[in-house]
């Protein structure tokens, strides 16, 4: 392969336009890495549609929830960022978000690194315009130089997992997180009942970690009832509130306490994206209960709320940004030994790259015809 197929988008509510770009010769600390699989996140769709609070360097390509294989790299990449030796071959991750080690928050509040102050993200800060163009998860292959961007941090993946499951690996972890910073606060126990406000990707992924981590009950409130809802059930959700069958507010709140008991869920957790869901969630949550905020994490917009209710209900609410660096193992971890217990495939609808294929791809996850739009970069990975 000399040249290398790219996609890159010139600016909010543009099309994709397929680029090629020649194969950049590789230096001691840097790979290449031919991508199976790139997912479609929420924040893709958020950034496409001008939601996105901070300057982006248009064109730039976007894709970040990345599988693949190295098919070249130097001779002092060794390993990966937990010691794992890297070969030619090795299946691998790359996150978009990876603190710097350096910073205030690396250095003196490591569990909290995700708010590093200078961090590298693939697919959103990397401009096309920067060589060698490859900076991005929508392309046959993604370019990696820890000498150039030391921050950069490569995970391998378990040699006998497929890359269709490892693509999950980054969504996944952001839900880890956020039952973590829960559980980490008093406010999720093993048994709790909880609710999840959403069924898209995250709102999916979350009833499995969330299960894998000891929930009692899952609930999920979303729509529509098929596939997403209907998605959720056969992943473990004993219950789901369809927002089709019940458009209001507090018809909601109605049938969620309904479903948990009168008193409420023990944790809700917002996976929608949507502004309203916090003052709704927080109705939906016992007295004493943990309301966790990940779903917002690009600017949406804000909605009118009475902070009353958080004093009066005396809650717990949390937010949740991402992942560190640490974390992310552990939703390697979950994935490979729930390989089985779950039907990840059955979450991904796969779109060649091509600019109708990813036109496609995101008018099914914008239209929720699809649940995790996942693009096919390179076929014979699969």
């Amino acid at each position: 392969m000399t040249h290398i197929r790219v996609a890159t988008f010139a600016g909010p509510g543009t099309e994709p336009v397929m680029q090629q770009v020649r194969r950049p010769s590789i230096s001691s600390q840097a790979a290449l890495i031919e991508i199976g699989l790139c997912g479609v996140c929420g924040t893709d769709l958020h950034i496409l549609q001008g939601h996105w609070p901070k300057p982006l360097p248009w064109p730039f390509t976007l894709g970040h929830e990345l599988a693949g294989v190295i098919v070249e790299k130097g001779r002092d990449l060794e390993c990966d960022f937990m010691g794992q030796p890297l070969e030619l071959g090795s299946k691998v991750m790359l996150p978009p978000l990876m603190p710097c080690g350096n910073c205030f928050y690396c250095l003196h509040y490591p569990e909290t690194s995700n708010k590093c102050l200078n961090p590298v993200y693939y697919g959103r800060y990397l401009g096309f315009e920067e060589p060698p163009h490859l900076w991005g998860g929508w392309a046959e292959m993604v370019y990696v130089d820890l000498a150039k961007l030391p921050g950069t941090k490569i995970y391998k993946l378990p040699d006998d997992m497929p890359l269709r499951l490892g693509a999950l690996s980054e969504p996944l972890t952001s839900c880890i997180r956020a039952w973590q910073r829960a559980s980490r606060a008093g406010g999720f126990r093993a048994g709790d009942t909880v609710v999840i406000q959403g069924s898209g990707p995250i709102g999916v992924l979350a009833v499995a970690a969330a299960q894998e981590m000891g929930a009692g009950r899952v609930i999920v409130i979303g729509a529509p009832q098929h596939p997403r809802l209907d998605l959720c059930k056969r992943f473990g959700a004993e219950a789901t509130v369809c927002l089709e069958e019940h458009p209001t507010s507090a018809t909601r709140i109605e049938a969620v306490r309904n479903l948990v008991g009168g008193y409420g869920a023990d944790v809700v957790m917002d996976c929608s994206g949507h502004p309203s869901a916090g003052p709704e969630g927080i109705e939906m949550l016992r007295d004493g209960g943990t309301y966790v905020e990940m779903g917002q994490f690009t600017d949406a917009g804000s909605i009118e709320t009475n902070w009353h209710r958080i004093c009066s209900k005396d809650i717990n609410l949390l937010g949740s940004w991402a992942f560190t660096a640490n974390d992310i193992p552990r939703g390697i971890a979950m994935l490979d030994r729930a390989r089985d217990r779950y039907p990840w495939d059955s979450m991904q609808s796969l779109f060649p790259l091509s600019e109708t294929g990813l036109q496609e791809a995101l008018d099914a996850a914008l239209t929720m015809r699809s649940v995790k739009s996942t693009i096919v970069c390179n076929e014979h990975l699969l």
